[in-house]
């Protein structure tokens, strides 16, 4: 059972979306319970009646935070920075803070729903190919985009919102087998990022419910 008082997040190890909420929580050095939710076990653990009741989307991840239940990894990430104590992860800048979002969204909206468990479930053979087709677009521009706005991180020197997306689409990006040589600013970015305990210890390696023969 979930410690009482700690924020709970219900995810899956290898969700990309849930991997988001982990490294928002260890930046902003937060304590929280993980409940796992199966995305292909028993048919899926998120699409049983219980699940349905904390997120009716059925999706992860989902958390229980200060009363509420939340999901959407990006709503969740910027209700914890508006809330909690730590670095920034949204500039205080109204453009600045735009452009966080727009390259935030990029991936969260543009890239990885169209390679997510569900949609590759339903394409079948062609999955990889699919996957590369559609991470490689939306690369081509996230590429584009980050020449003009990254310093260290994806924007400028402090990490931010966009850095949380980045990582677990590159990791994504990685599983299938896509040439990040074609990328050099994602792939600079993603190594320095990786270099980092928040980035390191929120790994799918690492977690919970990693299966034994996927831990590092």
């Amino acid at each position: 059972m979930a410690s009482q008082g700690k924020p709970v997040l219900y995810g899956y190890f290898r969700s990309s979306c849930s991997w988001r909420v982990r490294i928002a929580f260890a930046l902003k050095g937060i304590e929280y319970d993980q409940v796992p939710i199966n995305l292909v076990k028993d048919g899926g653990q998120q699409l049983t009646d219980q699940y349905k009741t904390v997120n009716p989307m059925q999706q992860v991840p989902a958390v229980t935070i200060d009363g509420i239940t939340l999901s959407q990894s990006l709503a969740i990430i910027q209700y914890i920075d508006e809330t909690r104590p730590g670095p920034r992860l949204l500039p205080a800048d109204v453009q600045q803070r735009a452009q966080v979002r727009m390259i935030s969204d990029l991936i969260a909206s543009g890239i990885q729903p169209l390679q997510n468990i569900y949609v590759i479930q339903k394409i079948g053979e062609e999955k990889v190919q699919w996957a590369q087709h559609f991470i490689n677009k939306g690369f081509k521009a996230l590429e584009s985009i980050l020449k003009q706005t990254s310093g260290t991180y994806c924007f400028g020197n402090e990490i931010s919102m966009a850095d949380v997306c980045l990582v677990p689409q590159v990791y994504n990006a990685e599983r299938f087998k896509v040439d990040l040589d074609q990328y050099p600013t994602i792939k600079r970015i993603n190594q320095t990022l990786m270099e980092l305990e928040a980035f390191k210890g929120t790994h799918p390696s690492c977690q919970p419910d990693t299966p034994d023969d996927l831990r590092a």
